[in-house]
């Protein structure tokens, strides 16, 4: 969360504001071209997740993987 200049957490509305702000400052001052530029950002984080979600193995997915406890002393070898 970004901070103030009192170093106290910005309120959810005002870190909205301030990236709402940026977006479209970021896009010369255009708000459509920065609802286009954060649809086409959204729907590559989608595209993210959907291939990260294909390359986890089901087992581990559903909980089945035991990963090796980190107290092991081969662990670090």
């Amino acid at each position: 969360m970004q901070a103030n200049p009192e170093n106290q957490p910005a309120s959810e509305p005002d870190r909205l504001e301030a990236a709402s702000d940026q977006a479209i400052a970021a896009c010369g001052g255009d708000a459509r071209q920065a609802v286009k530029a954060l649809i086409v950002a959204n729907d590559f984080l989608v595209q993210q997740v959907a291939e990260l979600q294909a390359a986890v193995s089901n087992g581990y997915a559903r909980g089945k993987f035991e990963p090796v406890p980190r107290d092991r002393k081969d662990w670090y070898d």
